[in-house]
């Protein structure tokens, strides 16, 4: 990627990337001193500049990069158009926005490269809804990132029962333990790439029973909930530890 002064793999990649710092920061000496004086044992490490990031085929780049923020929640965003279309998608970007008012965001990508049926449901009705996915069925729902046409519905296609409730005109998926009903209020671009912050106002939502504490926190592994790495690849969410508000001035004794 940087040279091919040491061959083409991994190890010859580390080593070209190292040998260009080492005059300036010691980065070869230091890791050396670590690890031992066997080179292949610091062999794992990799490190890529932006100009490597520039220099990889589109697909393994789009891996990487998606990778690199590390596991994030899965979820199923159903919506309807004013003619009644259903429509269900995964996405990867859920996020807090704040909670007085409950807002959540996700990232919608450039509007230009496919027809995105979501949000144009969206726009039309000014609702959606958000429902976490399983165990149970993450296979079917990966499945509705399919280009389906647009009459197709993703819920039909893809094995889920479309629930309403309470009026609430989007679909929520009834096979999901946790889902949120959210009015559309703000869509804010984010011009160096095309994409939007998409951002609703939670109207709705319906926990199962023994998922919240007494404090409102959400253990999501009793409901086996699962997060994506990258674009594809799924993992189980478990909780290991919950710790009291962090303050300066009550440190735990670190090991």
């Amino acid at each position: 990627m940087i040279s091919d002064q040491y061959g083409g793999s991994l190890f010859g990649i580390f080593l070209s990337l190292i040998s260009a710092q080492s005059k300036s920061d010691g980065i070869c000496e230091e890791l050396l001193k670590r690890k031992g004086s066997n080179p292949k044992e610091i062999c794992q490490l990799m490190i890529l500049y932006e100009q490597d990031f520039t220099k990889l085929d589109r697909i393994k780049r789009l891996n990487i990069v998606n990778s690199l923020s590390g596991v994030r929640s899965a979820i199923l965003i159903g919506s309807i158009s004013d003619k009644g279309n259903t429509n269900l998608a995964i996405f990867n970007s859920l996020m807090h926005i704040g909670s007085n008012p409950p807002l959540l965001g996700f990232i919608l990508r450039p509007e230009t490269e496919v027809r995105r049926d979501t949000f144009s449901n969206i726009l039309e009705t000014n609702c959606f809804t958000i429902n976490h996915v399983h165990q149970a069925f993450v296979q079917k729902a990966h499945y509705t990132s399919a280009k389906f046409e647009t009459e197709i519905s993703e819920f039909d296609a893809c094995g889920f029962s479309e629930q309403y409730i309470d009026g609430f005109k989007a679909p929520f998926v009834k096979e999901s333990q946790v889902k949120i009903g959210l009015e559309f209020t703000e869509q804010i671009p984010i011009p160096i790439n095309g994409t939007s912050l998409i951002i609703g106002q939670i109207k709705w939502a319906m926990i199962a029973d023994g998922v919240m504490d007494e404090e409102g926190q959400l253990d999501l592994s009793r409901v086996d909930d699962v997060g994506i790495s990258g674009l594809n690849t799924y993992y189980s969410i478990k909780k290991i530890a919950k710790f009291p508000y962090a303050r300066a001035d009550q440190l735990p004794e670190f090991e």
